[in-house]
């Protein structure tokens, strides 16, 4: 039999190791409650998703020319926008002094303002101009003696496309207007316009012939010259000893032309390389096309305006994607929540009917400020890409010891 007093002590224990058990599992409970990790949470993307609504596309309605063979692209643009193209060389005439330039400029290079070294006329150059004019091309005097900055000799055979001048810079770069024609050729290889042919310094020769397609490339190799570009943009120069000379492209300054060199010969025809900075929106498109085989240069210069004109009004600038813009929404079991708006409008610039596409990038999150950045919405359309990051426009907090306390295991 136990006594009174030993049933009073075991229950005493056992009241002391039940509240102790209690205490213990209350000093861990609270602690790991209070501190335990908040869970991440993905973004909900599919009833944005499903809002998001592309552009419509709209077709371009380029005006081509009606004669000869032609194309038009633009800077960044990856292909043509538009040609008439039979795939065959056709004689180029004086656009072949842009290619005499550029290599000319490979091996005497010069500052985009200098005036480059200087070039002293002699007999040789004044058979050049004999000849030239013997054979009714282009020409411009040339007194013996007298010496000429390559600028000059650059601008004479660009600007009135003097051929003779085509002959006494290739012959002064290289030699020989052979070795010119030889340099050419390697030349021409290495930017990937194989299908040029060079024969000559001033394209008198119809055997300098070329195709749509290498032309466009020479267009954009001529506009990234620091040299070349300005020049051919020049209205007129004056040179010295000569007085002033007139650009050949009486189409500068109209629709945006602004370069590049014109060509004309019997077989040829009336031709243009031409570039053209058109305003589009906010922003400037830069065309480089080509027209050969022209009746007359008035016929070639109402063909590129009416060309240059469709081509410009074929592209948009769109306002894709507006400021403010939700694309996922994050929502925690506590109740918190915070949607991913973009920090800023994506404007893009849009050809013709190009497909635009959104995509949008998001991370997943745990707890985070107003204004943190959460992914990006990217807008593409054809080789152009634009990104705007995606912001919280909450805050997602932490729950709280109350919280946490009250909703055991929710963490």
């Amino acid at each position: 039999m136990v006594s009174t007093s030993r049933r009073v002590y075991v229950r005493r224990r056992i009241a002391v190791g039940v509240a102790a058990t209690a205490v213990l599992a209350g000093a861990i409970y609270t602690p790991m409650t209070l501190l335990a990790p908040v869970p991440t949470v993905a973004a909900e993307t599919a009833e944005f998703a499903a809002a998001i609504t592309p552009p419509p596309a709209i077709a371009a309605a380029p005006v081509v020319p009606g004669f000869g063979v032609s194309g038009i692209t633009a800077i960044g643009e990856t292909g043509a926008l538009a040609t008439v193209d039979d795939g065959a060389q056709h004689p180029i005439a004086s656009i072949t002094k842009a290619i005499t330039a550029l290599v000319v400029l490979s091996v005497k290079p010069m500052d985009a303002t200098a005036d480059g070294e200087p070039i002293v006329l002699t007999d040789q150059d004044a058979g050049f101009y004999d000849w030239q004019i013997s054979l009714g091309g282009s020409a411009e005097p040339v007194t013996p003696g007298v010496t000429m900055s390559q600028r000059d000799v650059l601008e004479l055979m660009l600007l009135p496309s003097a051929n003779n001048y085509a002959q006494t810079l290739a012959t002064w770069a290289f030699g020989s207007e052979a070795a010119y024609v030889d340099a050419a050729r390697a030349w021409l290889l290495e930017q990937g316009m194989s299908a040029t042919t060079i024969v000559d310094a001033s394209g008198v020769d119809d055997a300098n012939a070329s195709t749509v397609a290498d032309l466009l490339m020479l267009g954009q190799l001529a506009l990234s010259n620091p040299v070349l570009a300005p020049i051919v943009a020049m209205p007129a120069a004056d040179v010295p000893d000569l007085g002033v000379v007139e650009n050949s492209n009486r189409l500068l300054g109209t629709v945006g032309v602004d370069g590049i060199k014109t060509g004309t010969s019997p077989l040829a025809g009336a031709c243009l390389l031409f570039s053209a900075d058109v305003a589009v929106g906010s922003q400037t498109v830069t065309l480089v096309g080509v027209v050969l085989g022209g009746d007359t240069h008035a016929a070639v210069r109402d063909a590129v305006a009416a060309l240059v004109t469709s081509v410009t009004a074929g592209y948009r600038e769109i306002e894709v994607v507006a400021e403010d813009s939700p694309f996922a929404e994050f929502e925690q079991v506590w109740g918190d929540s915070a949607t991913a708006v973009t920090a800023s409008a994506v404007t893009m610039l849009v050809w013709s009917d190009t497909p635009v596409t959104i995509t949008a990038d998001v991370l997943s999150v745990s707890l985070a400020e107003a204004g943190t950045d959460v992914g990006t919405v990217t807008v593409t359309s054809g080789p152009r890409s634009a990104s705007v990051p995606l912001r919280l426009d909450g805050t997602i907090d932490d729950p709280g010891a109350w919280w946490r306390l009250s909703h055991p295991g929710s963490l």
